[in-house]
């Protein structure tokens, strides 16, 4: 018994409601970046959901888990720098809050 590619889709396009509410929402930077690879990750879950419906008994089809893998690697890259920038501007101006950042204006 195989659970049917819509569920995975409608709890990925729920992780990724989600993650827009945060990030529209939310004003610190970590919760930010948590929303932003809340969405990553709900993409990465409609990948494998396609690409295992998309295999057949002979043929594994691998496209969605190599987006997949670029995804995560984009992900880490983007964890890394972010934690850099936040832990900078945490440092310079005591708060995390995005409407206190006003670095990048002038």
């Amino acid at each position: 018994m195989s659970i049917p590619v819509s569920y995975y889709l409608a709890l990925s396009g729920v992780l990724f409601g989600l993650g827009v509410v945060a990030f529209v929402f939310k004003r610190n930077i970590i919760t930010i970046f948590m929303a932003i690879e809340l969405m990553l990750n709900a993409v990465n879950l409609a990948f494998v959901a396609f690409s295992r419906a998309h295999s057949t008994a002979g043929h594994v089809a691998l496209d969605g888990q190599v987006f997949v893998f670029f995804v995560i690697v984009v992900a880490a890259a983007e964890a890394a720098v972010g934690l850099a920038i936040v832990l900078a501007l945490a440092h310079t101006r005591q708060s995390l809050n995005v409407d206190r950042v006003n670095l990048l204006k002038f």
